[in-house]
């Protein structure tokens, strides 16, 4: 019995690739009877039959999952967010932020297409940039038709397995193109008609990129909040989850309450008003939200 992980799942074959190589698999049988699927990041046991050939005898309890991709394991996760076709969307980033938290991985914020701005336009830019690094994230303004710009994000990807995220048009294909010029993925054209890229989505793999495994398919295609409850959304506002067992009453939303901390933070400035101003919105969002039954 060997151990391993998935690194590419296609046609009901499994690719692990463990210490011995890349070997295809197939899942067992009790797996279908118990509605387990095994995914791209798993860390399996498996059975070596023929040689490069096996069975997926047993998966190991995952870190985290997502959906689309389908894909467990992930320690961060590249948000791409253009600055220019389409212009920077800081609500939509910070539903990234949400998304991302929520699943335990480490986000990093890619905003690209900077050669399309001039320096005039970038002040404000730069302002977003500075109020997302003091709330301790990643950012890196680039352009990926720039040399040497993504050098510092390579040394990121170093042993760690990353998925790319963002909205359609950012560049998200032309980014993994960029970082693994071997992939050669089909980059979506932006349509004029509806701002939106073209689907240019395939199977799931993690490919090697910079030392590290990168999900070659970009990742969460929905950011709703229909899996989060209302107490859980400070914990993805890091500002706000590191202030709030200072606020007066224990389960404070931060929202009405008196005696609040977090909402003494906005007012002094310590936590960016616009940050605050979506928590508030998703917070409705998701207090809105007809219940199920």
């Amino acid at each position: 019995m060997a151990e391993g992980r998935i690194i590419k799942a296609i046609s009901g074959f499994y690719y692990v690739k463990s210490g011995n190589g890349v070997f295809q698999c197939r899942g067992r049988g009790v797996f279908r009877k118990q509605n387990i699927t095994p995914l791209v990041g798993d860390f399996v046991e498996f059975d070596e039959q023929n040689p490069g050939e096996g069975y997926i005898l047993s998966i190991k309890s995952r870190r985290n999952m997502l959906i689309r991709p389908a894909v467990a394991n992930i320690d961060q996760a590249i948000i791409v967010s253009s600055i220019a076709e389409p212009d920077f969307n800081p609500l939509l980033l910070d539903r990234f932020l949400v998304m991302i938290e929520s699943k335990e991985m480490t986000p990093i914020i890619l905003m690209t297409k900077k050669d399309l701005k001039t320096e005039t336009d970038l002040e404000s830019i730069h302002h977003y940039k500075t109020v997302y690094e003091q709330i301790g994230y990643s950012v890196k303004l680039i352009s990926a038709v720039q040399p040497g710009d993504l050098d510092d994000l390579m040394h990121e990807l170093a042993d760690q397995v990353s998925v790319i995220a963002g909205q359609s048009g950012v560049g998200k294909s032309s980014l993994l193109n960029a970082l693994n010029s071997s992939l050669q993925l089909k980059t979506g054209d932006i349509s004029a008609s509806l701002g939106r890229g073209k689907h240019t989505t395939r199977h799931v793999e993690l490919v090697e990129v910079g030392g590290g495994l990168v999900a070659d398919t970009p990742g969460f295609s929905t950011l709703d909040f229909k899996e989060m409850a209302a107490d859980e959304l400070a914990d993805c506002f890091p500002e706000i989850r590191n202030r709030q067992t200072d606020c007066k009453f224990r389960g404070c939303y931060h929202n009405k309450e008196p005696e609040c901390a977090v909402k003494q933070a906005v007012e002094d400035g310590e936590i960016a008003e616009i940050r605050y101003d979506h928590y508030l919105r998703f917070l409705d969002e998701i207090n809105s939200r007809k219940p199920r039954y």
